[in-house]
């Protein structure tokens, strides 16, 4: 079953002679529960992909399909609800909320969305992740591979159609990089979530089920 697809994308900044194509024609398809690397050079338009795929960014043409819904014939506050509840987010940096618990950070995608957590399912993430015994620790008592840990672990919290990693490990030293990697692999298919990366490393890219690679703005192969 497809849970994601792009068609015909285009995202052009500028305009005249500082026209530049982003992303040019790219259309592609995402099956339930694959785990698919995006391999790019700097500037090739991997980020810009991401972008569009998690409705951060508003294509200039073309449109991206998440669950059967069509993000961008969506109002704003319609795309951010949606967003919310189907797209989950690892970000290089983590990006966690310094003056929450562990536990707290995992919780807050469902609390901000009014919700209630799933306190079975977020222990098996949790449990999945290694965390049980570090669920009261304020992230800067926590190693960079333990804040990434529980980026995914808030990344996953809300049942997401998709999570998008963009160079998950970037700040990471090659052993925890691979740790993560393993550990992001192994949830994808216990909870048959669907997991889009990017990445510039070869090497990683290797570890998804699917790599498709984009330069200069269109994708150039996929396996």
């Amino acid at each position: 079953m497809t849970i994601l697809e792009t068609k015909n994308l285009i995202k052009i900044y500028g305009s005249g002679s500082n026209e530049v194509h982003a992303l040019d024609d790219v259309s592609i398809r995402v099956a339930e529960g694959e785990f698919v690397s995006v391999v790019g050079t700097s500037g090739s338009g991997k980020s810009t992909l991401l972008n569009m795929i998690g409705g951060l960014d508003r294509p200039t043409s073309g449109s991206v399909t998440v669950r059967g819904k069509e993000l961008f014939t969506m109002k704003d506050e319609e795309l951010t609800i949606f967003r919310r509840r189907n797209i989950g987010f690892v970000f290089q940096n983590y990006n966690l909320v310094p003056v929450l618990n562990v536990y707290e950070n995992i919780a807050l995608p469902i609390e901000l969305d009014g919700g209630k957590p799933d306190s079975a399912f977020l222990d098996e993430i949790i449990g999945a992740l290694g965390l049980e015994k570090k669920l009261d620790n304020m992230p800067n008592q926590l190693s960079g591979g333990q804040q990434q840990r529980v980026a995914i672990a808030r990344a996953l919290s809300t049942k997401p159609a998709i999570v998008l990693a963009d160079e998950p490990t970037g700040n990471l030293d090659s052993k925890t990089s691979m740790d993560v990697l393993l550990l992001m692999q192994s949830v994808s298919r216990q909870f048959h979530q669907t997991t889009i990366m990017i990445t510039h490393n070869e090497e990683i890219a290797q570890m998804a089920d699917r790599i498709i690679r984009i330069e200069d703005g269109k994708v150039s192969a996929g396996r």
